[in-house]
């Protein structure tokens, strides 16, 4: 038996809104929010009393950010909300994209932190963005693609 694709990835947040807004700039599409609860939810994730909001958001070709709001219990926070890239744990998602020049300024004028841009030899161009609640996305454009 083999893993047969990635389907999403969870990233708790605090402000729903404004993360949703973030990777919607980005170019992802909202399929779907809903709110969870009750003691089949508490037992599946190992919390008690849980009630949370979800939005799923989707690329293009259908790779998935679960983005989860708890209402009930309080998250927690892990370390400071601004962590670099080096801090332990998940730390960013990269997407590919096809003119990271627009993309990087459609970014910036929305007010995201653009935490730096490099070549990676011949073969990328790379830009990391620092969103909402401290959210890292790197951004990948293919060189002579």
């Amino acid at each position: 038996m083999t893993i047969k694709r990635m389907d999403n990835v969870l990233i708790v947040v605090d402000d729903l809104d404004a993360v949703k807004a973030f990777f919607i700039d980005l170019g992802l599409t909202l399929e779907g929010e809903t709110t969870v609860e009750g003691p089949d939810v508490g037992r599946l994730i190992g919390l008690e009393n849980v009630r949370a909001t979800l939005a799923m958001l989707r690329t293009p070709d259908g790779q998935g950010i679960e983005l989860d709001k708890f209402h009930t219990p309080d998250a927690v926070r892990f370390g400071p909300v601004a962590a670099p890239v080096n801090a332990l744990g998940l730390r960013r998602v990269m997407f590919a994209v096809d003119d990271i020049d627009e993309m990087v300024v459609r970014m910036r004028e929305r007010g995201h932190e653009v935490i730096g841009e490099m070549r990676y030899g011949e073969s990328y161009r790379l830009a990391y963005i620092r969103g909402p609640e401290g959210i890292i996305v790197g951004l990948a454009e293919a060189v002579g693609a």
